[in-house]
């Protein structure tokens, strides 16, 4: 593993320990055991280093939704599977999921880090293409239908960070209210 790697793994694991406050370029640096000026050699800046870490995470999803489309179960049981993964990793690294979806800093960055979140969604989208295929969700424009699923687990994953699913709301997990809204779909024709 190169330096750079080390140091995003590591800035990752402080940002997962300590949220975003945590991650600072000198203790990342003493995490990987370097220099307090190594970093600078990798990243321009702090927002640098947390693109980075944003990045890479786009790209596992991306990874991720990939793997689900690849399996042999029908296509709308993959995009379930896919959801669960990805409503998982939002309960799983808050810090993270804000950083890739909430942080403004991030979501102006452009480049790399912009081509890897559009990565992650157009394989998202392809899992939702897939299902429509089978007539297993509405024959409605793939990109707007897709947004609005990726946009409601948003929501739900949200409601469920800040501790507010609640059953008197209808809402006891994200993953139980996203397989809802997939039946749901699955009856509009």
């Amino acid at each position: 593993m190169s330096t750079r790697e080390k140091l995003v793994t590591e800035a990752a694991l402080l940002l997962d320990d300590g949220g975003d406050a945590a991650v600072t370029l000198r203790a990342v640096a003493q995490a990987v055991g370097v220099s307090h000026n190594a970093p600078y050699r990798h990243f321009k800046d702090r927002s640098a280093l947390l693109a980075a870490i944003a990045e890479r995470d786009f790209r596992m999803l991306a990874a991720v939704f990939d793997q689900a489309r690849a399996g042999d179960t029908p296509p709308i049981e993959r995009l379930k599977v896919a959801l669960d993964t990805f409503i998982r990793y939002g309960r799983d690294y808050p810090a993270r999921y804000h950083l890739l979806f909430s942080d403004p800093d991030v979501g102006t960055t452009g480049g790399t880090l912009e081509a890897a979140a559009l990565e992650a969604f157009m394989a998202f989208s392809s899992l939702v293409e897939d299902a429509q295929g089978t007539q297993a969700l509405p024959a409605i424009a793939t990109r707007e239908l897709a947004g609005l699923i990726y946009a409601t687990a948003h929501g739900l994953i949200s409601l469920q960070a800040g501790g507010r699913m609640r059953e008197k709301k209808g809402l006891s997990t994200a993953e139980q209210s996203m397989a809802l809204l997939l039946t749901l779909l699955q009856n509009v024709r």
